[in-house]
C-alpha cells in the first residue's frame, strides 16, 4: 500500500515533464515547419511507386524500379543520400495528444489474433501514425538493418513477401485454449501469434491500391524443420546408446569425392527436428508485475540505461508494448511436436542458457556443451520411447497383464514420447561475453577456487547472474507443456520459475559425473552449495576451498 502514492508522485512528475517536452517539440516543429517552407529541398518526396515482387525459379526478386532507385542512391553523397532518406524533420519522440497520432487498437489478453490486434513498431510513414509498440522487429539485428539502409543496400521502404513462408509444422504454438486466462499474463515476453501474421493480418498488410490498409507488420516467430548432426550423437549411437530408427534418428548418406566415389568414413547419422525462432516481444504491465516492481519504474530503467535509446518509453506510457534488442530463442522439438499438449506422453526438456565458448567452441571450463548434448540425447530417447522410464512403465503394463517375465525382459521401448530444448540467447548469464572472460581472468589469477566462483563474478558485474528466469516460462506454454516428466537442468532459478507458471516438473536430475570436464568441476560444486539441484552430492564449506581448477601456469600457452 506504500508504493501507491510514490508512483503517484513519480508518474505526476513525469506527466509534469512530458507536458513541458511536448510544449518544447511543438515550438522546434514549428521552427522546423518554417525552414522545410523555405527550403523545398527538405520537403517530403512523392510517393513512390508500390514495387511488384514477381516470382522467378520460386525466389522473390526486388522489383526493376527499386533496384534502379538503390543504385541512384549509391551515386549521391553522403549529404544527398541522407535528404534522400530522412527527407523530413528528426522526429525524436511522439506525445499521446500529438495530432495524427491513432495507435492501431491492440487487447493483449484477447483470446484469438484478431480480436487482440497486430503488432505494428514500423516507422513508415504509411504505418508511423498506427504504431502501438516501442521498438523494432528483429531485436539487436535491427541495427544492421539501420546499417543497410544507410549504406544504400536496403530500401526502407520495403516490405517482406511472405508467400510460401508459413510455419512448416503444425502443431507447434497456441493451438489450445486457456493461455490468455487472467488478462494473457501467462505469456507476457513474446508474441504468441507471431508465426500467424501473415495470414490472419494479411488485409491489414495489402497495398492500398489493392484494397489494403498498407500497414507495415511482421511476423515474430518462424516454425520450420530440419536434420541437425552432431559427432557425440554419432559416438553415441557407434555405442549402442541412441537407436537408428528411420524416424527420428536416420543414418547419413554415404561420403563421396568429387569423383563421385565413396569416401572411407563413417558419415554418422542425422536427427530429424522441428524448430521455431522467436523474438521477444514484452507486454510491460505483465512484464513489470512478472518482476514484482511497477511500470513506471520499468519503463524509467529501460530508457536510462539503454542511454535514452527509446524516448517512447516515457512519453508513451498508452503503448503498452515493447520490442527490446536483446536475442531471442529457438526451440527444437524432437518427435511429434502434438505430443508437447499430450499430458498421456512422457516429456523430456532442457531450457539451456547460450554459452558461445562451450556450446560452440567446447571450452571446458564449463558444462555447457555436456549438459546440452546430454538432454539432446536424452530428448532423442525419449522420443524414440527409449527413455529407461518409458521401457519400466512398458513393462509394468506388461507384468499387471500377466504376461511372462521372458516376454517382459524383450521388452526394449514403450510409447513415444517427446523431446524439447529452448535455448536462450542470454551468453553469460545474460552479462555479455566480454564480462565473461573478465572474470574468468580474474579466476584464474586468484586461484579459481569454487569458494570464490560466485563472488569473483559480483566483484566484477556487481551481481553473480543477471538472467532472472521470471521470463522464461513464457514459450513452454506457448507450446501448451502442461507438466515435464524429464527436466534435464540443475538450476534451481529454472524450476522455481517452470513450477511458479502452473508447469508440473515430476523429476529432474544433473550431468552425469563422467561427462563433468575437470576444469568445470569448479563450477558444478559451487553452483550445488549454493542451491543448485544435486541427485545425491554434498558440497561442504571445505570441499568448495579445495575444489580447484586448471591454473594457466600448468598449460604453454
Amino acid at each position: 500500500m506504500s508504493t501507491i502514492p510514490v508512483d503517484s508522485a513519480v508518474l505526476a512528475q513525469i506527466l509534469a515533464q512530458l507536458q513541458s517536452l511536448e510544449m518544447n517539440q511543438e515550438a522546434m516543429q514549428a521552427k522546423l515547419d518554417a525552414l522545410t517552407n523555405a527550403n523545398p529541398a527538405f520537403s517530403s518526396p512523392p510517393p513512390s511507386e508500390p514495387k511488384s515482387l514477381p516470382i522467378a525459379n520460386g525466389t522473390n526478386t526486388p522489383s526493376s524500379s527499386s533496384a534502379s532507385s538503390q543504385t541512384n542512391l549509391a551515386t549521391k553523397s553522403s549529404k544527398e543520400k541522407e535528404k534522400a532518406l530522412y527527407p523530413g524533420r528528426v522526429l525524436l519522440t511522439t506525445y499521446p495528444s500529438q495530432h495524427s497520432i491513432s495507435p492501431y487498437p491492440l487487447t493483449w489478453g484477447a483470446s484469438n489474433p484478431t480480436l487482440r490486434g497486430p503488432i505494428i513498431c514500423s516507422r513508415l510513414p504509411s504505418t508511423l501514425p498506427f504504431r502501438n509498440a516501442i521498438g523494432a522487429h528483429s531485436g539487436s539485428y535491427s541495427i544492421y538493418r539501420a546499417l543497410s539502409i544507410a549504406m544504400g543496400s536496403l530500401d526502407p521502404r520495403y516490405k517482406p513477401n511472405y508467400e510460401m513462408t508459413e510455419p512448416a509444422v503444425d502443431g507447434l504454438g497456441v493451438e489450445w485454449e486457456g493461455w490468455w486466462e487472467d488478462g494473457g499474463k501467462r505469456i507476457v515476453s513474446m508474441d504468441p501469434w507471431g508465426h500467424l501474421v501473415p495470414k490472419v493480418f494479411e488485409k491489414e498488410m495489402r497495398d492500398k491500391s489493392e484494397g489494403g490498409l498498407g500497414l507495415d507488420i511482421r511476423p515474430s516467430i518462424s516454425i520450420t524443420k530440419a536434420h541437425i548432426k552432431l559427432k557425440e550423437i554419432d559416438e553415441s549411437v557407434k555405442r549402442g546408446e541412441i537407436v537408428v530408427d528411420g524416424k527420428i534418428v536416420l543414418q547419413s548418406e554415404p561420403l563421396r569425392k568429387d569423383d563421385g566415389s565413396l569416401v572411407d568414413i563413417d558419415a554418422g547419422v542425422e536427427v530429424n527436428v522441428s524448430k521455431a525462432a522467436v523474438d521477444p516481444i514484452w507486454y510491460l504491465p505483465g512484464v513489470a508485475e512478472r518482476f514484482g516492481i511497477s511500470e513506471s519504474l520499468l519503463r524509467r530503467a529501460l530508457f536510462e540505461d539503454t542511454g535514452g535509446m527509446y524516448p517512447e518509453l516515457i512519453t508513451r506510457p498508452d503503448i503498452k508494448v515493447f520490442l527490446p534488442p536483446i536475442g531471442g530463442l529457438t526451440v527444437y522439438v524432437f518427435g511429434n511436436p502434438a505430443h508437447l499438449r499430450d499430458t498421456s506422453r512422457t516429456l523430456t526438456a532442457r531450457v539451456h542458457d547460450e554459452c558461445n565458448g562451450s556450446d560452440v567452441f567446447g571450452s571446458d571450463i564449463c558444462t555447457c556443451k555436456p549438459y546440452l548434448t546430454y538432454a539432446m540425447e536424452e530428448c532423442i530417447r525419449t522420443a524414440q520411447g527409449r527413455h529407461p522410464d518409458q521401457i519400466a512403465q512398458a513393462k509394468e503394463k506388461l507384468r499387471k497383464e500377466g504376461k511372462s517375465e521372458e516376454e517382459i525382459r524383450k521388452v526394449d521401448k514403450g510409447e513415444d514420447g517427446v523431446g524439447v530444448v529452448v535455448y536462450f540467447r542470454k551468453e553469460g548469464r545474460a552479462l555479455g561475453e566480454v564480462t565473461k572472460y573478465l572474470v574468468y581472468n580474474l579466476r584464474k589469477r586468484t586461484g579459481d577456487s569454487a569458494s570464490r566462483y560466485f563472488s569473483s563474478t559480483e566483484l566484477v558485474a556487481g551481481v553473480k547472474d543477471m538472467r532472472f528466469q521470471a521470463l522464461m516460462p513464457d514459450v513452454l506454454v506457448w507450446l501448451g507443456i502442461k507438466k515435464i516428466d524429464n527436466m534435464v537442468s540443475m538450476s534451481d532459478m529454472k524450476y522455481n520459475a517452470i513450477v511458479g507458471s502452473g508447469i508440473e516438473i515430476k523429476k529432474r536430475y544433473d550431468i552425469p559425473s563422467y561427462l563433468i570436464p575437470p576444469d568445470s568441476q569448479v563450477e558444478i560444486d559451487a553452483k550445488i552449495a549454493s542451491g543448485y539441484f544435486s541427485s545425491g552430492k554434498q558440497i561442504t564449506q571445505e570441499d568448495l576451498v579445495n575444489t580447484v581448477g586448471r591454473r594457466w601456469e600448468e598449460v604453454e600457452h
